[in-house]
């Protein structure tokens, strides 16, 4: 079993922009450009997906699964998207999206300085996602 079950984390604003970007050791490890070409890649796709859904009210894609990983996201009432590349079948990803949305506003938005739909630079977030996803890694492998 990997170290982490979590490989990466995205989150993009309304208009398709990679506003953070963390990798937590996945086996490809992405530049700059393959990070923002996937983050735009996903808001296409999701944005796609919602035109043309046969029912009404779809968001969008909220899980992708494939052979080695999962792909799960979760749009905040404000259009942002937060998504997490992670092992296939690991649970409670939708918790902890939740989670890191809650971190969101409460060290990000809250923020004086920052200006929104802008990459974001806070060391409060940057500390306290670690310890969510350390504990995230601790409940899911007992590490």
């Amino acid at each position: 079993m990997a170290l982490a079950a979590i490989y990466n984390l995205f989150i993009i604003n309304k208009s398709g922009g990679l506003i953070y970007y963390k990798d937590y050791g996945s086996a490809g490890r992405m530049d700059t450009n393959d990070s923002l070409r996937l983050a735009s890649l996903w808001h296409s796709m999701h944005a796609i997906s919602q035109q043309l859904s046969p029912t009404t009210g779809c968001t969008g894609i909220d899980l992708l699964q494939a052979h080695n990983f999962d792909l799960h996201c979760f749009q905040s009432l404000t259009g942002t998207k937060f998504f997490v590349v992670y092992e296939t079948g690991a649970p409670n990803m939708e918790m902890l999206l939740k989670a890191i949305y809650e971190l969101y506003t409460d060290f990000v938005l809250k923020n004086p300085f920052y200006e929104m739909e802008m990459p974001i630079r806070c060391e409060l977030f940057d500390h306290n996602l670690a310890q969510v996803i350390q504990k995230d890694r601790v409940a899911l492998l007992g590490r």
